[in-house]
């Protein structure tokens, strides 16, 4: 466990961070960066190697391990406790088609575990802190988890690509409002906050996708575990991860009850 004093040095480092990388992307305007489309959602922008060039400089230490979806994946950050896992942009396409659901998130993984976490959306403006002894801040703020006891009209954020799979057509009718929403890592912060009530993606993603998500569900009393097994190991050599289900807590065993009958269906 982190004492208060450790861990309020990482929020400060992880929200410099974060405020570096503002800096950078608001160099870039649409129009002014290039894009490479590989088809699908598979598409790259200057603006991923930007951010992910400050994080780095902003963020790592001597002694600290590195996994950013922009880097090559130097497995001698297996050996470290302390270990940085970024995505520079999470949310590419929605970036790239100018939809406000694009983030930039930091996960702090010590011992495997995704500790403390920092989740920033420039298009809104949001910012999302969070650590064990701090609890949430949302822009600043205290924040905690819906407190919803039951799922009637809940508010459940769900992949926009995924829905437009139909992947979410068996949701539908179960009293749940479901909204598509990118970026994995925004919807987990927005759950965190309270701001919705629960999220899961029904397809893999990569630990930098979700690291500091995680860290701030956990941190702000929520529940968050993957879909098939339940365990979110961090810093492995495996950085794939199955879907990944979070909710605040009143309504976890609900929420992983529909999950758990889609699976099956």
């Amino acid at each position: 466990m982190l004492t208060d004093t450790s861990e309020q040095q990482y929020l400060a480092r992880i929200q410099h961070a974060l405020q570096a990388a503002l800096a950078v992307v608001q160099q870039f305007v649409p129009g002014s960066f290039s894009v490479r489309d590989n088809g699908g959602r598979d598409v790259v922008t200057q603006v991923d190697r930007a951010i992910s060039d400050v994080l780095h400089t902003a963020l790592l230490k001597d002694g600290e391990g590195w996994l950013s979806e922009e880097d090559t994946d130097d497995l001698g950050r297996l050996s470290k406790r302390v270990v940085w896992v970024v995505d520079p942009l999470d949310g590419t396409r929605e970036f790239v088609d100018g939809i406000p659901e694009w983030s930039i998130s930091v996960g702090l993984v010590i011992d495997g575990a995704a500790i403390v976490g920092g989740v920033c959306n420039p298009a809104t403006n949001e910012l999302f802190l969070g650590g064990p002894n701090s609890g949430v801040t949302y822009n600043g703020r205290h924040a905690q988890p819906s407190l919803r006891r039951d799922l009637d009209a809940a508010v459940v954020l769900a992949s926009r690509q995924e829905c437009k799979r139909g992947e979410w057509a068996q949701f539908e009718g179960k009293q749940i409002s479901i909204r598509p929403t990118g970026s994995v890592a925004y919807k987990l912060a927005l759950v965190s906050a309270g701001l919705a009530d629960a999220t899961w993606t029904l397809s893999p993603k990569h630990v930098w996708d979700v690291a500091a998500g995680v860290a701030l569900v956990n941190a702000a009393g929520g529940t968050v575990a993957c879909i098939r097994d339940g365990k979110l190991e961090f810093n492995q050599t495996e950085t794939l991860l199955p879907g990944l289900v979070a909710s605040s807590s009143g309504i976890w065993e609900s929420v992983i009850r529909i999950v758990d009958e889609a699976l099956v269906s």
